[in-house]
């Protein structure tokens, strides 16, 4: 049987390294050319390891045989003609982790960072692309570019409004005309038929901000018609306008009408405004699901969300026509600047005060990198709002902004129709003081939330991580579960070794505990080392 953490831990304590996992040194010592060879029956043969499989079903003692990129079997072996062997004694059998909302796209195009070296020593073998309407309009397109220099994870795409919306009617403020409602329900009907898994939205940014919700269910019925999901970001989390409680009824709203289902993603009570609204909308969701309603939600594990001087702290209004047209009326128009400097004033309050955001990505001042606003207030002599309007008038700014409550995420995350997902992508190493969640949000999860404090079991953690998604996403089916017939892909990892190594000042680091990672039948990962194969694909075929 699963040990138990407390023993484990006994066990295992004081072997827990400080230096970093081997998977963070130099190139990869070991390759595999082929798929299957025909000279054995398997190619993979997992021992011995503590199965946890993905449904929420207890752990139980089980081998795992593969062939040919698919699980073949999942019991007791006692013999079997085997390519590789892995002695998993100790140690966790589970299904690759999916990421249901992955900042990923751009990195996977990317040769030096398509291998997804931080998802994969978290565990992810899986992710969900262009959430918060966000990402290509052309998913063959992203397909393509994706597939170039090969992907070290599965993707799945979602068709993205918000980019849909600024291609056919730029960033203006108003709703679309018959015409082009049209032309934009057949970029998502074509978005589908590529493959999307669904309509994804950022109604909180702009230009999706500026669609009213009767332009979201027209959009999101040929998803529903192609057995998608609605996938959004609510149009308001911290009581900047309409406030979370009406934003996650919307979305309730728009999953009724449309006939799908609908992921609140990252789901949050956020800002002094917001906190302690976590009972409320866990309630408003569970009356939804009580009426027949697939309604679901996935968070990341931190009290601290990620933004922009535009994204966040402008007013909506103040963006329509673009940065180049704000930049303009700030100029020429010092009551506009005014106006527009009070508006990021009040958003500043809503988000907790100066001290409360972090700047993680300042490309025109890196000096400013990791330090709060209240302190590169101090250091430039401007106050909070004229520095953040000053910024973004300069290029632009990335923060990180602490607004959740521990209570909140918790009471989020025991919920059995929670999922945990990234918000993370791929970042350049040295790139900037990005989010910790890059790096760590599964294994953050296993080891604060499932080790230290027990908010979750093993198996209930590991069910959110991979089950789950494939009850809420009816594309997935072939994933999130070890049993005969699913797709190859598993994780093997040490209980008490798995960890974050990232914080929020220091966040360029692998997490450490992978000690396997199979996708499709490949490695990954062995023995705690990146292979360098990248087997994953974009999804479906």
């Amino acid at each position: 049987m699963f040990l138990s953490v407390a023993v484990a831990a006994a066990l295992v304590s004081a072997c827990v390294p400080d230096t970093p996992p081997r998977a963070d040194e130099g190139e990869p010592g070991w390759e595999e050319t082929v798929v299957h060879d025909e000279a054995y029956a398997y190619d993979i043969w997992i021992q011995g390891g503590s199965v946890v499989d993905g449904t929420g079903a207890p752990a139980r003692d089980a081998d795992v045989l593969i062939r040919d990129g698919v699980v073949v079997d999942v019991g007791p072996v006692e013999e079997a003609d085997a390519r590789r062997v892995v002695d998993a004694e100790g140690l966790v059998v589970a299904p690759g982790f999916i990421d249901g909302h992955s900042h990923a796209a751009s990195g996977l195009a990317d040769a030096e960072l398509s291998g997804a070296r931080p998802q994969l020593a978290q565990g992810i073998t899986s992710v969900i692309l262009n959430p918060d309407g966000g990402g290509a309009v052309d998913l063959e397109e992203q397909r393509e570019e994706i597939l170039q220099d090969g992907t070290g994870v599965n993707a799945y795409q979602l068709v993205p409004h918000g980019s849909i919306r600024r291609a056919v009617m730029g960033e203006e403020n108003r709703p679309p005309d018959s015409d082009e409602l049209a032309e934009m329900r057949a970029l998502v009907e074509a978005g589908m038929e590529a493959g999307g898994l669904g309509l994804s939205t950022g109604l909180f940014y702009v230009p999706g901000n500026y669609a009213e919700t009767d332009e979201v269910v027209e959009l999101a019925r040929p998803a529903a018609e192609a057995d998608g999901v609605y996938h959004s970001h609510v149009r308001d989390e911290g009581g900047y306008s309409v406030g979370v409680m009406a934003s996650n009824d919307e979305l309730i709203q728009i999953a009724r009408e449309a006939g799908l289902p609908a992921i609140h993603t990252h789901i949050k009570a956020f800002g002094p405004r917001e906190w302690g609204l976590s009972e409320d909308l866990v309630e408003n969701i569970e009356v939804a699901r009580a009426e027949g309603l697939p309604i679901y939600a996935d968070l990341y594990p931190y009290e601290a969300a990620g933004g922009s001087v535009a994204g966040i702290l402008i007013p909506r209004e103040e963006l329509a026509g673009g940065r180049d047209a704000l930049v303009d009326r700030v100029g020429d128009d010092p009551a506009e600047r005014q106006r527009i400097v009070q508006g990021i004033a009040e958003s500043i309050e809503l988000e907790g005060g100066a001290d409360r955001i972090q700047f993680r990505s300042v490309s025109h001042a890196p000096e400013l990198e990791g330090m709060t606003l209240e302190e590169a207030s101090d250091e430039r002599g401007l106050d909070p709002p004229e520095l953040a309007l000053e910024l973004e008038m300069e290029g632009g700014a990335g923060f990180i902004t602490f607004g959740m409550l521990e209570e909140d995420i918790e009471r989020f995350m025991v919920e059995p129709w929670m999922m945990i997902a990234s918000d993370g992508g791929l970042v350049p190493k040295g790139e900037g003081v990005p989010h910790p969640r890059n790096y760590g949000a599964f294994t953050r999860v296993l080891e604060t939330y499932v080790r230290e404090r027990g908010v979750l079991d093993l198996e209930g953690a590991i069910h959110r991580m991979t089950g789950l998604y494939r009850e809420a996403y009816p594309m997935l089916e072939e994933r999130g579960v070890l049993e005969p017939g699913a797709a190859a892909d598993v994780v093997v990892f040490h209980p008490v070794r798995v960890r974050e190594r990232t914080d929020y000042l220091d966040p360029h680091h692998l997490s450490e505990g992978m000690e396997h990672v199979v996708v499709n039948g490949r490695f990954a990962i062995r023995d705690g080392e990146f292979t360098g194969i990248r087997a994953g694909r974009v999804l479906p075929d």
